[in-house]
């Protein structure tokens, strides 16, 4: 009989955990099997192979150059075994259309990790993908029928065409900087702040740029010497706990650092920013059930926010 079919899965499995633990003991307790049963099974396949595998070294084991040789096959076919497996679960638990949502940062820090855990809870079998970026690039996506629904600010009218927008609560901005900023805790804040100090900026086309820009005129604001554009949360987050810089960003982002004290909100009226958050949809179809479920768990986590 060819050597490859009297090979089984059992003889990779103890030969791989001896090889790894460097012990037949140890070895036995990680795969549930007495020492005796796994000893039993190395001297099988060292009989199949016909080469010794394992030799002795004082009290303990090491590999014989043959088990050097063997060991670099035998991990990599037993970990394609495993991924199979796997994959064969997988496949018969999602068997359901994948949910493709899009989410601005507004709502990706927020909203979306509940209504995941949520969705994941319910036990329906269908894959889910969570796309973050900015605004231009999500509608586009919904609109080629790559995303099922986004969520976030209500975008621009012109931005609008072949889209419906539902509301389900609203967010303004803030100007937030880290709790050891020279700024924090001052009850009033001159008009020339944004001048003195690095300023973490929306960029043109995304949705709250002109509120920002709006703002600053209406305040009587400087304008930023040191501007840096981003719609990245994550480096906001690390650049603001690196830096003296203020970070102008819709305050859902940051709600969870406000609450902890880690960022703190400079006293500057934004009141004028205020804006829906949102679903957003094809105006020509309706989503899949699946799709239609998450946004009634988006709908009922905003309830009343």
């Amino acid at each position: 009989m060819d050597i490859s079919r009297r090979i089984k899965i059992r003889h990779l499995e103890a030969f791989v955990e001896v090889a790894r633990q460097k012990s037949v003991g140890r070895a036995a307790i990680t795969l549930s099997l007495t020492q005796p049963a796994v000893t039993r099974t190395i001297r099988e396949l060292e009989e199949i192979v016909g080469a010794a595998l394992i030799e002795r070294e004082g009290r303990g084991i090491r590999l014989s150059h043959q088990g050097e040789v063997f060991l670099s096959h035998a991990g990599s076919g037993l970990a394609a075994v495993r991924g199979g497996i796997a994959a064969l679960a997988n496949v018969a638990t999602t068997t359901g259309p994948p949910v493709r949502i899009g989410a601005l940062p507004t709502v990706s820090a927020t909203i979306m990790p509940g209504a995941v855990a949520e969705f994941l809870a319910s036990g329906l079998k269908s894959p889910l993908r969570v796309v973050t970026g900015e605004n231009r690039v999500l509608l586009d996506q919904l609109r080629k029928a790559d995303l099922d629904l986004v969520m976030g600010r209500m975008p621009a009218p012109e931005n609008m065409a072949s889209l419906r927008f539902e509301p389900l609560y609203r967010d303004r901005v803030v100007f937030v900087v880290a709790r050891s900023h020279p700024l924090a805790g001052l009850r009033q804040v001159s008009a020339d702040i944004l001048a003195r100090h690095p300023v973490l900026t929306p960029p043109e086309g995304s949705i709250i740029h002109p509120f920002v820009e709006r703002l600053i005129l209406e305040q009587g604001m400087a304008r930023p010497v040191k501007a840096i554009e981003t719609v990245s949360d994550s480096f906001g987050r690390a650049f603001l706990r690196a830096s003296d810089a203020i970070w102008i960003i819709s305050r859902g982002v940051v709600a969870a650092e406000i609450a902890s004290g880690e960022f703190v909100e400079l006293p500057i009226d934004t009141g004028s920013t205020m804006g829906a958050v949102g679903l957003i949809t094809r105006d020509a179809d309706r989503p899949h059930d699946a799709a239609v479920f998450f946004a009634d768990l988006l709908r009922r986590r905003t309830a009343g926010g």
